[in-house]
């Protein structure tokens, strides 16, 4: 979304931030977010603002604390609860293992390493911890023709079955998980978490994939038929309990 405003942009994270925000058990489970790409903080002043209502009807704040990184971050507020670092997200030399969530809304696609990006982020993350991704396909179809795109500051393409494939070869589980995008809609968002599997190495093929529990079964079944993942086959569900099958995307 390079050519929006950071209003325009952040009203587009909060499709996903609010739906986010039903879960009430989880919303209170997490104490550490990182903002990948945080420009000017308007999603990390959400994770940072959030607050319960108990029985009485008191809003309590969750005090969660967030880690906005930005190669070149424009924040212009201060907030406790918010902390800006001048760093690039594909290594950004903070300390492993101590963010429960990671959050990158429309700053991925400008990785020149997208794979050892997810790597870092991996090791970034606690035990169990989620990645909210969301990244625009480059390659869609509109008005019965296909569409391909690349921004500027953009070196890779995106598709939904490499976006599985990068997150799955990093140990971001594909399986118990969430993904959603819609037919005339670039957008893919994603909901993994990390796994117990480390990051393999980026060869690594689809059968091998196939024979861990990284993959949605969907994608397992399509594999084991063709030797590769076609999109066409995949069934992904989306937080809502929603099942979107692709055979027509």
């Amino acid at each position: 979304m390079s050519s929006t405003t950071a209003q325009e942009s952040h009203k587009h994270s909060r499709l996903v931030l609010d739906h986010l925000e039903e879960f009430g058990d989880f919303m209170e489970s997490i104490s550490t977010v990182c903002d990948m790409g945080a420009g000017e903080g308007m999603d990390s002043e959400w994770w940072a603002t959030r607050e319960v209502e108990d029985d009485s009807g008191r809003h309590i704040p969750l005090d969660i604390k967030v880690t906005a990184v930005d190669i070149q971050p424009s924040i212009d507020f201060e907030h406790k609860n918010i902390t800006a670092v001048k760093a690039d997200f594909e290594d950004s030399k903070l300390k492993d293992g101590q963010f429960d969530i990671i959050w990158c809304h429309d700053s991925f696609q400008y990785a020149l390493d997208p794979i050892n990006t997810l790597k870092h982020w991996w090791h970034l993350t606690r035990d169990n911890g989620m990645l909210c991704l969301q990244v625009k396909q480059t390659t869609n179809i509109k008005h019965n023709q296909q569409i391909f795109t690349q921004d500027s500051g953009v070196y890779h393409h995106y598709t939904l079955v490499n976006l599985i494939h990068m997150l799955a070869i990093n140990g971001w589980d594909c399986r118990d998980a969430h993904f959603w995008k819609r037919i005339n809609d670039p957008w893919i968002k994603c909901v993994v978490y990390k796994s117990k599997t480390e990051p393999m190495d980026p060869r690594t093929t689809w059968y091998d994939l196939a024979e861990t529990t990284l993959l949605p079964e969907s994608a397992v079944s399509s594999i084991n038929k063709w030797g590769h993942l076609r999109q066409q086959d995949l069934q992904l569900s989306w937080l809502d309990g929603h099942l979107e099958a692709f055979f027509n995307h």
